[in-house]
């Protein structure tokens, strides 16, 4: 039974979303409105370290430290916002404008030649100081999921928030994700309807 209602809410999710991110132009706006973590969508991305990732933003949140990551492998994964590609600090700035109506925290941008970071959109020069430091993850989806475990943990341990990377695996595990997931999926379901009437009722006004 709650296999299937999670199958239900991800088909939903799924129908909804790709029809979002048309609307608006910028994928990762309308997918960081409901979760924490937004993939590249034409490249193969180990599944363990994208588990890890989600575990430690999940831990972050945890220990008061909401943060919401965006892994950018190429102008596609922008959309219409693509001339900002190999800009991860001015679109961490753009993205987080974007969500500053439902999210208005940290904002973690990675891309294949830097980091870029914003709270509400607005730039924090201390926080890019800190992943200034860090080497550039490279052309690799993989890489950038890493490179992102590792970016969260300094931007954390700054503010005094010791987050271990998590082990993912087991049956424990496996159901917290599954549990996780069926959160997500509701929640960014309720987002795509808040968000489509939303512009039903300005296209209306």
């Amino acid at each position: 039974m709650a296999r299937r209602l999670v199958a239900l809410i991800g088909a939903a999710v799924c129908l909804s979303a790709p029809s979002l991110a048309q609307a608006n132009g910028d994928p990762a706006s309308d997918y960081l409105l409901a979760q924490n973590l937004f993939l590249p969508f034409t490249t193969k991305i180990d599944q363990n370290s994208v588990k890890r990732l989600d575990a430690l933003l999940a831990e972050a949140k945890a220990q008061r430290f909401p943060i919401r990551v965006a892994l950018i492998l190429s102008p596609s994964d922008l959309g219409t916002a693509f001339s900002l590609f190999g800009k991860p600090e001015k679109y961490a700035q753009f993205l987080g404008l974007e969500l500053a109506f439902v999210y208005r925290d940290r904002l973690l941008v990675v891309m294949p030649n830097g980091y870029g970071y914003a709270v509400k959109g607005d730039p924090d020069p201390k926080a890019s100081a800190v992943l200034k430091k860090l080497p550039a993850p490279g052309r690799s989806a993989t890489k950038e999921a890493d490179a992102a475990i590792v970016a969260v943990q300094r931007l954390a341990a700054r503010e005094g928030h010791r987050l271990a990377a998590p082990k993912v695996g087991g049956s424990a595990g496996r159901d917290r994700l599954t549990i996780a997931a069926a959160a997500t999926a509701g929640i960014a379901l309720i987002a795509a309807i808040v968000l489509y009437r939303r512009r039903e009722k300005a296209a209306g006004a």
